[in-house]
């Protein structure tokens, strides 16, 4: 059974306004469990309102979202439970750090749900090793980390709720290159060893690239493609004409495989692209 599905989602902005305006229209996907899936679009694409609908912070104008086959909003006054189960990280979460310490931020989320005891000071320190925060840290107060960090601990505040589904609204937007790389490594760690599920909304393309199972692409409040990484970033074209840009080595060994060369399309990290390229090499 999938773990989350969304039928004929729609959603209105400003209804009966002159700004009236469709953010999501028509839209249905399956998740499963343990699943990356990475969501790419354009900006007002409607990708943020979608992965809002899907813990019941936007409730849909018709359609609905099933979390392992229930209508999340069969019973309203119990969509808090939703969001325990579907944890989400917003973009910039470290400007809701708000506590005396890391530790107390972290541990927020996880009280709110009814850990306590042993069981929340386990989930706060498993929370924080995920985001590699070491012990130290934990009775500073968040203002004293650097910017990277304070980013983590957000994340990992929403980890400690122990969510089945984690979903991060561009995480690594405003960071260096050097702690972005880290924490989408952190992230691809916490799928590994959790099995959770993951979704990943992100402008990068590189990011999505590298870490997804597949790819849902938003364009004009539909969903123009979902289909796995490989197959979806071999389609540069198509990418293109909804304002899309694929990662550099891709489109470099699309244009290769287009030109006649035996290459595949939609390759996706340098470290592939070797490895179809050699072959060629040696035969020459």
């Amino acid at each position: 059974m999938s773990i989350i599905e969304a039928k004929n989602l729609n959603y209105r902005y400003g209804v009966r306004t002159p700004f009236e305006k469709t953010a999501v229209s028509d839209v249905s996907f399956s998740i499963e469990k343990g699943e990356f899936i990475g969501i790419i679009g354009h900006t007002g694409s409607g990708k943020s309102t979608l992965i809002q609908m899907l813990n019941g912070l936007i409730k849909p104008d018709s359609g609905e979202i099933l979390l392992e086959g229930k209508n999340i909003w069969e019973k309203p006054k119990e969509i808090r439970k939703v969001r325990f189960r579907v944890g989400m990280v917003f973009q910039y979460p470290e400007y809701q750090l708000f506590e005396d310490t890391v530790y107390k931020d972290i541990a927020y989320g996880a009280v709110n749900k009814g850990l306590s005891g042993n069981e929340l000071d386990e989930a706060v320190r498993n929370a924080a090793r995920f985001a590699a925060l070491s012990e130290d840290l934990l009775e500073k107060s968040p203002f004293e980390l650097s910017g990277g960090e304070k980013r983590r601990a957000a994340i990992a505040g929403v980890i400690a709720m122990q969510p089945e589904v984690l979903v991060l609204d561009e995480p690594t937007a405003g960071l260096d290159p050097m702690g972005r790389e880290f924490l989408l490594s952190q992230i691809q760690k916490y799928h590994k060893n959790q099995g959770n599920t993951v979704i990943l909304v992100s402008h990068s393309m590189e990011d999505i690239a590298k870490i997804s199972d597949r790819v849902l692409v938003m364009n004009k409040g539909r969903l123009e493609m979902c289909g796995t990484t490989e197959n979806v970033f071999s389609q540069g074209e198509r990418l293109k004409q909804m304002g899309l840009k694929i990662p550099e080595i891709t489109y470099i060994m699309n244009k290769l495989s287009e030109s006649g060369y035996g290459v595949k399309k939609g390759i996706l990290t340098v470290e592939e692209a070797v490895r179809e390229l050699l072959p060629l090499m040696k035969k020459s």
